[in-house]
């Protein structure tokens, strides 16, 4: 039994933050499953920005695309889309076997359209039916023009993958979401067992930017709290979830499981698996790196259920920040605004060097 079998029995599925067609198609994929306990992948443009822009592994299907004509941003779906759907055939036995809650695979909606409704549930859905995979996730940003095109996916059947969530506040705003998007397709009459979703919070980058803030501060009870907002605030998140994640959903629907997103540690300081072993515990999923997992597998370093009853020292944590200075609410909206920009800025990166590729 491995480290991440022993997560597993603590209820965290692991999920492998990273997709590429040379990890599918020299077989990586299935041996990353079979060797490391993988039962799901995440993917976002930064990802798939990285995968098409190195390697030989597009250039066919570049060439096909060129020679029809294809505009960038098709061709880039294209390829995106067939290595999404690729990959949902490899963990199609693990969706079977655990009922559709792993075995997942997720592709994004085009950040640069978040803040426009009809826009991205017009591309959830476009993006849904093209990879035509029954495991497949679609990863909308929590983003307030967003909010209400997750209730649209779910009423519609259509598995979401919430993503870019920072703070409690947003993270009870995407519950309800959740609940009326699944009230809405029980209304229709949709069997509401084979929607499933996740609500993926950001771990790390609240660390990067609450530690910024502290040593700026500089004072030794500042310098006390680096490294601890990130846990706190999925901790904190949890206790919500606990709280009103199942609550008044029809007959048969599954709640929306806190996925840890972000959980590879940007400190060289602190633990590799810091935000695996204080984030582990029942009904959550955790998207790694490839790097977290070997960290996982080679250390472990769990420590039981992390999770459940954590919410009041958390709470402390929390309080103990704002009286050093730092002001959470500016916190969360600087992360959310640099969330969407980042992968803005990827998306169009990928874009340029396909562009040059089609060219």
């Amino acid at each position: 039994m491995t480290h991440i079998d022993e997560l597993a029995a603590l209820g965290t599925s692991t999920w492998l933050d990273d997709l590429s067609r040379d990890r599918i198609t020299s077989g990586n994929l299935a041996e990353v499953i079979e060797a490391k306990s993988v039962v799901g992948v995440t993917t976002n443009p930064a990802i798939f920005a990285a995968a098409m822009s190195k390697g030989t592994a597009y250039d066919a299907q570049i060439a096909e695309l060129k020679a029809a004509g294809a505009a960038v941003d098709e061709a880039v779906y294209a390829m995106s889309i067939d290595d999404v759907r690729d990959a949902c055939d490899v963990f199609l036995p693990i969706y079977e076997r655990t009922g559709g809650v792993d075995g997942r695979v997720s592709i994004e909606v085009d950040p640069r359209i978040s803040e426009d409704r009809d826009a991205t549930i017009a591309q959830a859905r476009e993006l849904w039916n093209k990879v035509d995979r029954p495991n497949v996730m679609i990863k909308i940003p929590a983003t307030p023009g967003s909010l209400p095109a997750i209730t649209d996916a779910l009423a519609e059947g259509i598995s979401v993958n919430v993503t870019l969530i920072f703070s409690v506040a947003r993270y009870r705003e995407v519950i309800a979401a959740h609940r009326e998007g699944i009230r809405r397709a029980a209304e229709k009459g949709l069997d509401v067992s084979q929607i499933h979703s996740v609500a993926s919070f950001f771990v790390s980058r609240l660390d990067v930017e609450v530690d910024r803030r502290l040593e700026e501060i500089g004072t030794p009870e500042a310098l006390a709290l680096r490294g601890k907002a990130g846990v706190a605030n999925a901790q904190r998140a949890y206790a919500v979830f606990q709280e009103i994640g199942a609550k008044d959903l029809p007959a048969g629907a599954h709640p929306q499981r806190p996925l840890w997103a972000s959980t590879g540690v940007k400190n060289p300081d602190y633990s590799p698996t810091l935000y695996v072993t204080e984030l582990a515990g029942p009904d959550t999923v955790n998207t790694m790196p490839e790097p977290t997992i070997d960290a996982v597998l080679e250390h472990g370093g769990l420590h039981g259920d992390t999770l459940t009853g954590a919410e009041p020292a958390a709470h402390e944590i929390f309080e103990q920040l704002v009286a050093v200075g730092i002001d959470m609410e500016d916190v969360f909206a600087v992360l959310e605004r640099e969330g969407v920009e980042k992968f803005v800025s990827a998306w169009n990166d990928l874009l340029d060097s396909m562009e040059s590729q089609l060219r």
